[in-house]
């Protein structure tokens, strides 16, 4: 039977040496089409993507800048022509001893060190993406353009995975594959392999989230910690309303100092609750990007080129009966 180009080989024409040799099916193709490949091949390569983006990624370290120059722009203007006495007068009280007071104290360093913790697994976090990322240069699959993979050579594939794997594994993109492999190898159904993809990538993604409990709860707590602080400095400059034997300059000295340590603690806490849950949903971001761009791999280079035996079977013996009828 003569290749027609531009459609897989029929199973009965491929000889079985070809087909457990390679593990996948080769289009047919003419010289134009060569260059074409050649021309993709080298664009991937350049960007390093194993899979096709559909959309360009968005900016947002550029707009940041551009939004901190706006601003200043506008702001530092303003703020040259307003009176500035008062302002210039409470920056005077900022001294040593009063920067010592606002970053020192048991909340503080309670809210130190929770902000520590949740920084460290979040960087543990980040270089497990990182990791997670080589796997789409091990060549787990064939990335050439026109390639068939056929049910027979499904576990052949799968055990090459394993293999590349194992190296340096385990890999989310890797485990996808392997599971759809071996479900295409058991069904010979592109539609349940998309189905295992999906479901996969939704059991990674649940995983990902539940990881990120204790992250999540120092993002809550870093803040209660310093609301605590804020309690207990107004609960101590409360106290001193019945000392009534002082004087009235000490009295104001004392409420004033705790007034100090109850909304220092607040203020630091703030500040390092920010940077949490900054760090936080930009690493949640990332790994989510990471499973999607697995499923898009699985898509591109797995789901796409199944060779549905059944489907193309029953299409050629019916145009063989009507030639010979």
């Amino acid at each position: 039977m003569p290749d027609v180009a531009g459609t897989c080989h029929q199973p009965g024409v491929l000889r079985q040496g070809e087909a457990l040799g390679s593990g996948h099916l080769t289009f047919p193709v003419g010289a134009s089409h060569n260059r074409l490949i050649g021309i993709a091949r080298k664009q991937a390569l350049g960007s390093g993507m194993a899979y096709t983006s559909s959309q360009r990624p968005t900016r947002e370290w550029p707009l940041l800048l551009l939004a901190v120059a706006l601003v200043f722009v506008i702001c530092i203007p303003i703020w040259q022509v307003s009176p500035g006495q008062a302002a210039n007068a409470g920056l005077s009280k900022w001294t040593p001893e009063r920067f010592s007071r606002l970053l020192l104290g048991p909340e503080q360093i309670a809210c130190y060190c929770a902000f520590t913790w949740a920084a460290l697994i979040l960087l543990s976090r980040y270089l497990e993406v990182r990791r997670q990322r080589r796997a789409f240069g091990l060549d787990l699959l064939s990335t050439d353009v026109g390639v068939c993979i056929l049910p027979e050579d499904a576990r052949l594939l799968k055990r090459r995975v394993e293999q590349a794997a194992s190296r340096g594994g385990p890999y989310i993109l890797a485990n996808m594959l392997r599971l759809a492999l071996g479900k295409y190898a058991v069904s010979r159904s592109g539609r349940d392999v998309s189905e295992t993809v999906r479901m996969q990538a939704d059991v990674d993604m649940g995983r990902l989230v539940s990881g990120m409990a204790t992250v999540h709860y120092l993002a809550w707590a870093i803040p209660a910690i310093g609301f605590l602080g804020t309690v207990r400095g107004l609960a101590t400059s409360l106290t001193l309303g019945g000392d009534t034997k002082s004087e009235l300059g000490e009295f104001i000295r004392e409420a004033t100092r705790h007034l100090n340590v109850a909304f220092d603690c607040t203020l630091v806490a703030l500040a390092l609750s920010l940077g949490v849950m900054f760090m936080l949903h930009s690493i949640q971001r990332e790994e989510e990007a990471l499973v999607i761009d697995c499923q898009q791999y699985c898509l591109e280079h797995l789901v796409t080129r199944l060779y549905e035996l059944e489907p193309e079977s029953a299409g050629s013996d019916g145009s063989l009966s009507r030639t010979s009828g």
